[in-house]
């Protein structure tokens, strides 16, 4: 290079420019994924919940209880039971239509006093990156005890 020559630089800057853009295009779509995903868990969580307490209510023996009492046995739930129950308040609540693949399962606790709730469904992310799960799902658990005050 010659004194009093100067070097031509333009052009440098534009490799950096777009590489801070996929880089800010990456967090974004990161950012918007998994705040749908949380969303979607928070709201599973509060189905799975109402779902345990549905389940733990009228599973616990049916209508029975309310028109015969307990007598002087502690209260039992059947799994059977529970998952009508339970199955009865999803599709009350829309839940079927509103999450389209949603799978819920019961257990029951070996005393027959505590539900467990699992609920699973598909999640659909708004935008998609490169490297995350071709079909997504969250899932969700929530539960409830029947215990008898005497």
């Amino acid at each position: 290079m010659a004194p009093g020559e100067r070097r031509d630089e333009r052009g440098s800057t534009i490799p950096l420019i777009i590489g801070f853009a996929l880089v800010l295009a990456l967090m974004v779509a990161f950012v918007v994924d998994a705040t749908a995903a949380y969303l979607r868990r928070q709201a599973l969580d509060t189905l799975a919940d109402g779902a345990a307490l549905q389940g733990a209510d009228l599973g616990a023996a049916g209508t029975d209880v309310y028109a015969g009492g307990l007598g002087s046995t502690d209260l039992h739930l059947t799994t059977a039971a529970a998952q009508q129950a339970i199955d009865a308040y999803l599709d009350d609540v829309g839940a079927y239509g509103r999450y389209p693949g949603l799978i819920a399962s019961v257990t029951i606790d070996a005393a027959g006093q505590r539900v467990r709730v699992h609920l699973h469904a598909p999640l659909h992310l708004p935008l998609s990156m490169p490297g995350s799960p071709a079909h997504p799902s969250v899932g969700a658990e929530g539960e409830a005890s029947v215990v008898v005050d005497r």
